[in-house]
């Protein structure tokens, strides 16, 4: 048995010559204007969650962070201050 997929409808203001566009390159891709919308905007959407979800690292800055993982550096007394205050409050929060 086949289950009915559920859609929900959106709309979008388009100038016309942003419409004329849109619809000759649905026609060249053999999609209706809604297909076309929707796959494109999709592939958009996916890209955009992709790019701020991840970080990409040039060779440089790989290997900066990769030594850093290797030989952290010492902690410094801000740090260790940082971390007192840290546990200090967890401490009196009753957590």
């Amino acid at each position: 048995m086949a289950l009915a997929l559920r859609t929900e409808r959106t709309e979008a203001r388009l100038l016309p010559e942003q419409k004329k566009r849109i619809e000759r390159a649905a026609r060249l891709k053999g999609l209706s204007l809604s297909d076309f919308i929707v796959q494109h905007a999709d592939e958009a959407a996916r890209r955009t969650i992709e790019e701020h979800a991840t970080w990409t690292l040039g060779d440089r800055d790989r290997n900066v962070f990769v030594q850093a993982l290797l030989n952290p550096p010492r902690p410094s007394s801000r740090m260790k201050e940082a971390v007192r205050r840290y546990w200090k409050r967890k401490g009196n929060s009753g957590a």
